[in-house]
């Protein structure tokens, strides 16, 4: 349950997008997974259904594709073909993002963003 989840408190992380008036919702096209990773994203998509932190919903005017990324690890060296030694990163798992770039165009820019911390 989304209660049971650390450090969330569902009433304080409710919150709306705000939209730009000139921009038309987009629907983009899923990308194509590994069947590997494609199990990877079905677990976690449960995971977030069973939590209620995402809902089903149908008619959306905004679609954005879902991929995934190995979580880093550590460094391992293995050798080639040839025998030379190869640095190589340890996936230890992977991360499932969404890309919600078109989104972020449309979306409302702050009129007092945050500092920078320098």
């Amino acid at each position: 349950k989304l209660t049971d989840i650390k450090g969330i408190d569902p009433e304080f992380c409710s919150h709306k997008i705000l939209l730009e008036e000139d921009y038309s919702p987009k629907v983009q096209s899923q990308r194509r997974v590994n069947p590997k990773i494609h199990d990877v994203i079905k677990k976690e998509i449960e995971k977030l259904l069973d939590t209620g932190l995402i809902y089903p919903i149908s008619n959306i005017p905004w679609v954005s594709p879902i991929h995934c990324v190995p979580k880093k690890g550590g460094m391992t060296v293995i050798k080639n073909n040839e025998n030379e030694l190869v640095p190589t990163r340890l996936v230890t798992g992977w991360r499932v993002c969404i890309d919600y770039r078109k989104l972020n165009e449309a979306t409302r820019r702050d009129h007092f963003p945050l500092p920078f911390m320098d």
